[in-house]
């Protein structure tokens, strides 16, 4: 069962509604319209003043998300989605930026908007005769924009003022990665002071407990995201760091090209790199080897020609080499003019789990080999999109 829905796009830009997002709208509506209820308004009018105030609320949520979106797209950068959820909204960008400035236009451009909406409310308020409700409808929403702009550049992440301090850092060391770790330093430590407050609001006073209780839940929110934050930013640091060299397989064994299919049975499974005239000619895969070695056909029959294959240099990053194996099952490394090892997502997988000391059991990496998918959650392509 899908747990968010499609209800339009925005700038061609497909707009997502979660399912926590009904209840969000339910809390504000109960909220503004029993608030305005007590201020001796209509029912009629408080109730539909609260569900208008609401969904006025998510829809600067969404202009504030379509700042960051747009200002992204017009760096060439794609946006997959806009998702407006438990709190607030999220955009789905398909990359980062190629430099601090940019990083830094996209994360400023979100507050900016907030603020702005902040100011036009104001100067409507100010400027047309409205009624009593309409008036303080705009005065409500002009002032929870400003503690939209103003919270989300609070300088950590998953917050914008989180992307502001990664592209001041990015900026100062040249280090994109350095850039996303101390920003989520921060916003770690940041969110959990905001669990401690939140938590003793709830003990200490009463008549603030859900206010206490929601800021322990933003909190907690805050330090998985950030924790998300580090953890790409480790693993773009080892695709960058790793060479082909550091992942291939040297398991190629070399074969005659003038060697028949039934040569090549006798032997055992293997990858065969051909080689006619003391130069490589093409590869044997061990699925090809063992699914068609008889008769007198030569073995470059069942091979497949070296400029079919996908090469890399063995200096090579790791992160270009997760580029490429989006579109082949292998890829084949080359140093001095010769075919020297292979490099499949159970190589990648295996070697990421060494430099980042993490425990990758033999039978992971031989079901990645297997069904060429990674593990479920490790979104390496989009990963190395973003650390190129």
């Amino acid at each position: 069962m899908k747990n968010y829905w499609q209800i339009g796009s925005v700038f061609g830009i497909p707009l997502l509604l979660h399912t926590s997002w009904f209840f969000v709208l339910a809390l504000f509506t109960l909220h503004f319209g029993s608030s305005w209820q007590q201020q001796n308004w209509r029912s009629s009018t408080a109730w539909s003043a609260g569900f208008a105030m609401a969904l006025l609320l998510f829809a600067s949520v969404l202009l504030h998300e379509l700042g960051h979106c747009l200002v992204a797209r017009s760096q060439g950068i794609s946006v997959r989605s806009i998702t407006l959820f438990l709190f607030g909204g999220v955009a789905a960008i398909e990359s980062e930026s190629k430099t601090p400035q940019q990083a830094f236009h996209v994360a400023i451009a979100g507050p900016a908007v907030s603020f702005g909406l902040c100011v036009l409310l104001l100067l409507l308020r100010l400027l047309l005769p409205l009624p009593e409700p309409a008036a303080i409808v705009l005065e409500t929403l002009a002032s929870i924009n400003l503690i939209l702009a103003l919270f989300n550049m609070i300088p950590g992440l998953p917050l914008d003022g989180g992307q502001v301090l990664k592209a001041a850092i990015w900026q100062t060391t040249g280090s994109r990665q350095k850039g996303v770790r101390w920003a989520a330093r921060v916003g770690q430590t940041l969110c959990w002071i905001a669990i401690a407050a939140g938590i003793t609001l709830y003990f200490v006073t009463s008549l603030r407990a859900i206010s206490g209780l929601w800021i322990a839940l933003l909190g907690y929110f805050g330090i998985r995201s950030a924790s998300a934050y580090r953890r790409v930013a480790n693993l773009q640091d080892a695709l960058l760091r790793l060479k082909a060299s550091d992942v291939m397989r040297r398991d190629l064994q070399a074969i005659d090209a003038h060697l028949s299919l039934n040569d090549l049975a006798t032997k055992s499974p293997a990858t065969y790199r051909v080689i006619e005239n003391q130069r490589d000619c093409g590869i044997i895969w061990p699925e090809a080897a063992s699914g068609s070695c008889v008769g007198t056909a030569p073995v470059t029959s069942v091979m497949e020609s070296i400029d079919r294959l996908a090469i890399v240099d063995e200096a090579t990053s790791l992160c270009s080499v997760v580029e490429q194996l989006e579109t082949t099952r292998r890829v084949v490394v080359v140093a001095a003019g010769e075919l020297v090892g292979v490099i499949d997502r159970g190589d990648v997988v295996e070697a990421i789990g060494r430099a980042l000391k993490l425990p990758v059991a033999a039978s992971v990496v031989d079901r990645v080999r297997a069904e060429n998918v990674y593990p479920p959650g490790l979104e390496l392509e989009a990963i190395a999109r973003s650390a190129g």
